[in-house]
């Protein structure tokens, strides 16, 4: 198995190589991640819906030892990543950050979400700082209104994945 520093820092070099042949290679390659995630998030989502993803990401928390705070309501589920992993290792990377490298996360997880007729919201606070938040609602217009507050805060991420999964 590779070790999680070095799948990283190969996802933020295919990332910037998949850009620089044109911004539609990255996309599909996401897409491609995104039909394999819906063979493991899938089940969990069909099974238990909100509740099924909870349980997933907190898997995922302890296998990646994310420093995250997951929340679960009646309306949405939320991921709050306090120290991603992941960022973290590539902001410490002499070879030096993709520009877009958190937008993964959304590329090849709101599809798989909107698969399943849940609405993704992300905001990725800075793409300097390894935190973001993650809410993913039941409720179309409840995702629109707190995607409205996100936009409100004033983080600009000029390069951020929609909840459509367009960039």
């Amino acid at each position: 198995m590779i070790p999680s520093d070095h799948f990283v820092l190969m996802y933020n070099e295919l990332f910037k190589m998949l850009e620089e042949q044109g911004h539609e290679h990255l996309q599909k390659y996401w897409m491609r991640i995104a039909d394999l995630q819906d063979t493991i998030l899938g089940p969990y989502i069909e099974k238990d819906g909100l509740k099924g993803m909870y349980d997933y990401w907190e898997k995922i928390r302890v296998e990646e030892n994310c420093d995250a705070d997951l929340n679960l309501t009646e309306d949405y589920f939320e991921l709050k990543m306090n120290a991603c992993p992941s960022l973290s290792k590539v902001l410490d990377n002499d070879a030096g950050t993709f520009d877009m490298y958190c937008d993964h996360c959304a590329g090849w997880v709101q599809p798989v979400i909107a698969r399943h007729g849940y609405y993704y919201v992300s905001d990725i606070i800075s793409k300097n700082e390894p935190v973001c938040n993650m809410r993913i609602y039941k409720d179309k217009k409840k995702a629109d209104e707190y995607e409205k507050t996100v936009k409100l805060l004033a983080r600009p991420y000029e390069n951020s994945i929609d909840r459509q999964g367009e960039c």
